[in-house]
């Protein structure tokens, strides 16, 4: 492509000769984004993806001179600008892919930037050469590295993380630091890989149940093996007055008109109610009434509130998990040590049970926690990939709209004790109504 051809692209006629007429940045940008999301509405996903390219990669090696060319004149030293444009720039293609379900696309568009890494051209011009640190500076970012998610969803997966792209993108989809459109792109991408994994989940349970031949199974979405029927089996277990939605009721009907003081001393006593394991409940008492028994202590005398329910929610969701979102809390340490991982999971189960608004608040803390550990390879944090597919299997149980429901198909063996045999039960699931 030549430096003459890229001055006739659609784009430069529109936006960058404009430069001139209006020196707002924030307006030329506008004018960017406007002109995107008309460009991929209207043409073919290859003419969109030749035009990006030219925009930001191929007018960077056909320069001859050392002159800004292309875009690149609009920012000359705001590289923070131009990396927040380019951004941008890809989420607007992004977003408009995942509505459209051309992943294809999301995926060429990651490849452009990995192909302009291994092949780009070395330069004479210094100002030609900046520009190009630019571009390897944003391959090289977080934000490179959140949009590279896009590109998992039909692909192998390459490291243990990619398993859970979806509590990844959840957290994006909160961000109000990113871009609408990313947030957009996130909300409906982690929401899909949700409903996918709900679905297999699903169908391997019907499936593998069955007596029908075993070509016909599906595949197990966990890495629990056959045992995720025993640990599916032990989490539907509580039902009836006893389960953990009703409790949630029960302790929000009886703690409403609280004051903060009280409630707080209720809702440690709520998250170790039934809990069997008593070192788990010892030290989560303990620490939990550490960090709470002070906490917004000025709140102490005001009734509970909505509010302060999602707060305090968050708080101790924090405590269980990280406090810093950046490194593991110790408590969650700690509590995962003890060897009970379903515990713990039960206990944030019990949270979003009571306030259902904190659900995006755990999702980011647990994006935060693989964040963290996804610097280790899989074999040195395998106790840490067995919470987060207890985890993921327990909210895809009893946050979404498939109800699992376990029916005794023969006698229990009598025991001098009771004790819950799964093997004497079978699990089905269904689809509840109105949802």
């Amino acid at each position: 492509m030549t430096a003459h051809s890229l001055q006739n692209t659609q784009f430069h006629q529109h936006i960058v000769k404009e430069k001139f007429k209006e020196p707002d940045l924030q307006v030329i940008q506008e004018k960017i984004y406007s002109f995107l999301v008309e460009s991929v509405q209207e043409r073919l996903p290859e003419d969109v993806l030749q035009e990006f390219k030219l925009l930001f990669l191929d007018c960077l090696d056909s320069a001859n001179s050392d002159s800004a060319p292309g875009i690149y004149e609009i920012f000359i030293d705001n590289e923070q600008d131009f990396h927040n444009t380019l951004k941008r720039c890809c989420y607007i293609l992004v977003n408009n892919w995942e509505s459209n379900r051309k992943y294809k696309y999301i995926q060429e568009l990651i490849k452009l930037f990995a192909d302009y890494k291994v092949n780009r051209k070395q330069t004479n011009f210094p100002k030609i050469a900046i520009f190009q640190g630019w571009i390897e500076k944003f391959i090289q970012s977080e934000d490179f590295k959140e949009l590279k998610l896009f590109a998992y969803r039909d692909k192998s997966k390459i490291h243990w993380v990619h398993r859970y792209t979806s509590y990844l993108l959840a957290a994006q989809s909160v961000d109000r630091n990113n871009p609408k459109e990313q947030q957009e792109a996130a909300r409906k991408a982690s929401k899909q890989l949700k409903d996918k994994f709900k679905f297999e989940l699903a169908m391997y349970i019907a499936r593998s149940q069955s007596t029908a031949s075993h070509k016909t199974r599906y595949k197990n979405p966990s890495i629990l093996g056959d045992d995720v029927l025993r640990l599916i089996k032990a989490i539907v277990v509580k039902k009836g007055a006893f389960s953990y939605e009703n409790i949630a009721n029960i302790f929000l009907k009886q703690t409403q008109n609280q004051n903060f003081k009280d409630f707080k001393e209720s809702l440690e006593k709520y998250l170790i109610f039934s809990v069997q394991q008593p070192k788990f409940v010892e030290t989560l008492q303990q620490q939990l009434s550490e960090k709470l028994s002070a906490w917004k202590s000025e709140y102490d005398e005001i009734i509970i509130s909505k509010d302060l329910l999602l707060r305090t929610c968050n708080r101790v969701i924090d405590c269980l998990t990280t406090e810093n979102g950046s490194e593991p809390s110790p408590l969650f340490i700690l509590l995962l040590s003890q060897g009970h991982p379903l515990t713990l999971v039960i206990v944030l189960l019990k949270i979003i049970l009571i306030c259902k608004n904190s659900r995006s608040h755990l999702e980011t803390r647990i994006a935060n926690l693989i964040r963290y550990y996804d610097k280790y390879p899989e074999e040195e944090c395998r106790w840490f990939i067995n919470f987060i597919e207890i985890f993921n299997i327990t909210l895809a149980i009893y946050t979404e709209n498939v109800e699992y429901n376990l029916v005794k198909f023969e006698a229990e063996r009598q025991t001098s004790e009771f004790q819950f045999n799964p093997d004497a039960y079978r699990v089905f699931s269904q689809l509840k109504l109105g949802q």
